[in-house]
């Protein structure tokens, strides 16, 4: 039985950045407290904890001092900054550069939108990392949206601006739009002049879409590799799904299941845009080992 890895599949840029920061101050001898998971996948996480690094919650990071902290590429909100400084902790910051953006231009909208009594709109997942760092841009006054019945109670006759988590799907983002542009309508003639829209869904996790729908038609089986709160994996492994129904997702080898590959003659192995390479390997080579045992 054939069995490929996905090509396109692996860390973005982002979380590839963010690693090499922690790897890099790990390897100088350093031991360093991330702020957070530092990507969305526990078994990642696990081989960095065994190389030194310690995950600690915000409530742990105002009772530090003196401490390095990595800050995540999911970003962080100002409260943070502002405790790191007032407890002399040296902050390793590997936001990605594509998030460090996004939050200027959310606090650039508040403060554009204060005047006008206006609402910032932020469509994301609540509570996700990425999205806290967004929302304090706002002094947290943002409307965090996962769904259009999250939409009511915002004054529509006042200007809004919309922005997305970069890591959400592009499609339900255009729903989204596409209602608020149709309430705003029943108080404006005009509702774009009031409405401002922007692209900030990451490049490279949209292109992953089709590239997946390509990888999972041209196999019997799809076994996609991911965190369990990975906000990509669950939305990627869903695009899998779609096109091929014999896809299951896992989140390490342990997991499979032999009777998946009964009937199958290939197989493709994929993952999140948090799943690292290594894992996909692993996985792959187990599925290997059950197929040449039976």
């Amino acid at each position: 039985m054939f069995v490929e890895i996905d090509p396109n599949a692996g860390f973005c840029f982002g979380v590839v950045n963010a690693i090499k920061t922690a790897e890099e101050n790990l390897d100088s001898g350093e031991k360093i407290n991330c702020l957070g998971q530092i990507v969305h996948n526990e078994m990642e996480n696990n081989r960095l904890h065994q190389l030194g690094m310690k995950t600690i919650s915000h409530d742990d990071l105002a009772k530090l001092n003196g401490v390095p902290v990595l800050i995540s590429a999911h970003g962080e909100p100002p409260s943070t900054y502002k405790i790191a400084k007032e407890n002399n902790i040296k902050l390793i910051d590997a936001t990605c550069p594509v998030v460090l953006k996004l939050q200027e231009k959310v606090r650039k909208a508040w403060e554009r939108l204060q005047a006008s009594g206006g609402t910032v709109i932020i469509y994301g997942k609540k509570g996700h990392a990425e999205v806290v760092g967004l929302s304090g841009q706002t002094d947290n006054q943002a409307i965090v949206v996962e769904g259009i019945k999250d939409l009511d109670g915002i004054d529509f006759s006042k200007p809004v601006e919309i922005f997305s988590q970069t890591t959400k799907e592009s499609e339900n983002y255009q729903k989204i739009i596409n209602e608020i542009r149709a309430r705003m309508a029943k108080c404006h003639t005009n509702p774009d002049t009031f409405l401002k829209v922007n692209n900030t869904i990451c490049g490279q996790v949209a292109n992953r879409k089709p590239k997946i729908k390509e990888f999972a038609k041209k196999h019997d089986v799809i076994v996609f590799v991911s965190g369990k709160n990975s906000s990509n994996g669950k939305m990627l492994f869903e695009v899998c799904r779609e096109v091929n129904p014999q896809s299951h997702m896992v989140s390490n080898a342990k997991e499979i299941n032999p009777t998946w590959f009964a009937n199958a003659a290939s197989v493709g192995v994929s993952g999140a845009t948090s799943t690292p390479t290594w894992l996909m390997a692993e996985v792959a080579d187990a599925i290997k080992d059950i197929t040449y045992k039976k």
